[in-house]
């Protein structure tokens, strides 16, 4: 590997730990501060579209601010990426989400990792995991090929906030997240039994996105910009 190629690695790896640790942190802050679940949600959900932005802003110049294996699924779908950098980056994301939420726990003097017990199963779950995938994919999709990229930091955050509250599963939306969020029982977490449904999810919804995207947005550079695959 490259020392490029580590660079935007560890990028992957530090933003995805940063985005977990937040998720689920402002989780158990939320919980701590009130008893009603619509409060904490809310707490949780300003405080992850709050880093996320800072995180995409940040990190994007280094790595494109994936933080989502499906987001680098689909960047190797369209040529943009190697099937190993790829696979460096899911294994960042995946490590750094597990890091993340260790983090968090052991923040807030919990164990260093505990099995949820909040399943979220269900076919009404499956299905807003499926919607908020597949909108998250159209967004960054259509921000890449309108040429209006430099929005990601607000338009990102904004589709995750919104599906936050519209989409039945609260918007997990990434793989990678789902695992982290599997190792602490805490307001955030999902049961590992619950893991696999929600991901399976994600990969349909990241491909209808990407569908999606290519059907309203035509596969063309932006004008007066050129791409920057990601090829180690």
């Amino acid at each position: 590997m490259t020392s490029q190629a580590a660079r935007r690695t560890f990028a992957e790896f530090l933003g995805t730990a940063i985005l977990v640790a937040t998720v689920v942190g402002s989780g158990i802050m939320g919980t701590d501060l009130s008893k009603d679940a619509a409060v904490a949600l809310i707490g949780n959900a300003l405080a992850t579209v709050a880093v996320l932005g800072t995180l995409i802003w940040l990190l994007g110049p280094v790595s494109g601010a994936h933080f989502n294996p499906v987001v680098s699924a689909v960047a190797v779908a369209r040529g943009e990426m190697s099937f190993g950098a790829a696979l460096a980056y899911t294994f960042a994301q995946v490590t750094g989400a597990t890091v993340g939420a260790i983090t968090a726990n052991l923040m807030f003097g919990l164990g260093v990792a505990t099995a949820s017990t909040h399943v979220r199963d269900g076919a009404g779950l499956w299905l807003g995991e499926v919607v908020a995938t597949a909108g998250l994919l159209l967004v960054i999709g259509a921000l890449g090929r309108t040429g209006r990229g430099a929005a990601g930091p607000i338009v990102v955050p904004a589709w995750i906030c919104a599906a936050y509250f519209f989409t039945s599963s609260t918007s997990f939306a990434n793989p990678a997240v789902t695992i982290g969020r599997s190792v602490t029982d805490t307001f955030a977490g999902i049961a590992p039994g619950s893991v696999a449904g929600f991901i399976l999810a994600q990969v349909i919804g990241a491909a209808l996105g990407a569908i999606l995207a290519n059907a309203l947005f035509p596969d063309q550079p932006p004008l007066g910009q050129s791409s920057a695959p990601v090829k180690e």
